[in-house]
């Protein structure tokens, strides 16, 4: 006679002669395996420094919420985009100021990045909606940076205008493919080659490059070639991440009890 159990995958129908057959069960979110929030944290080797870490005690003690930090993450990248399109029409000496200021927004956007969830998590003061702040405004400075770099590129090649969007559209989809990945099972890819802090490094590079252009070569032309190196980078991490999220999800489904059966 035959008979039915229940296990983690679904339903195993028991027949004659040790025969079985599983029926799977539906995917539901009940099934996902919710990771501590420190496992889906960047790799930064900054947050172990001494100094990094009595400014965000300092910060924790002022009853500076992290949400607020991420929120001023967006008020550094507004003050970088408002550098690098002002650089664009800019003369005589604002040439070389411009783009140093612009370099101060984005690293302050980058502290910010980094104290928001030190004090959330250390600190102890993380919060359930927490996830939203510290990653809705990260996609919002990297769209407004990188849009802007291409504006200011624009001078130079009017291309530049359109590989500026490309680029903060490319940097958005590795975030999200990050996020896909997660929600399916996977760890957080935070992998490149153009991840956020490349993004960074490489605008930084170009706007430090960028105060001896008008004494070397045609202005804009770094800035042009960084959108463009960062398009590129955040197509190739888009097909890596995406690559691994895949290959995971395959063996996580191959070891799963019952794979094999039929």
């Amino acid at each position: 006679m035959n008979s039915v159990s229940e296990d983690e995958c679904g339903y195993r129908i028991n027949g004659f002669w040790g025969t079985s057959v599983l029926i799977r069960k539906p995917f539901s979110l009940r099934n996902i395996v919710v990771t501590s929030p420190s496992a889906n944290r960047r790799p930064v080797k900054s947050r172990d420094h001494r100094l990094a870490q009595r400014v965000a005690t300092w910060l924790n003690h002022c009853h500076i919420t992290p949400n607020q930090i991420s929120l001023a993450s967006m008020g550094f990248a507004a003050f970088a985009t408002l550098m690098l399109v002002t650089w664009r029409h800019a003369t005589s000496e604002a040439q070389w100021v411009l783009p140093l200021l612009a370099i101060v927004g984005i690293q302050g956007r980058l502290l910010c990045n980094l104290f928001d969830g030190m004090v959330a998590l250390e600190g102890g003061r993380s919060t359930p909606g927490g996830e939203l702040y510290n990653d809705m405004p990260d996609r919002a400075a990297d769209a407004l940076l990188l849009v802007a770099a291409g504006y200011a590129a624009g001078e130079f090649w009017n291309v530049g205008i359109w590989i500026g969007w490309l680029a903060a559209l490319l940097a958005v989809a590795t975030a999200y493919v990050r996020v896909l990945g997660a929600s399916m099972g996977a760890p957080m890819r935070f992998s490149g080659p153009m991840a956020k802090q490349h993004r960074m490094a490489v605008l930084s590079g170009a706007c430090l490059l960028s105060v001896l252009e008008p004494y070397l070569w045609a202005k804009g032309i770094v800035l042009a070639i960084a959108v463009a190196v960062i398009a590129v980078g955040s197509a190739l991490t888009i097909a890596r991440r995406t690559s691994e999220i895949h290959a995971y999800c395959e063996s996580a489904a191959a070891d799963r009890p019952g794979a094999h059966d039929v």
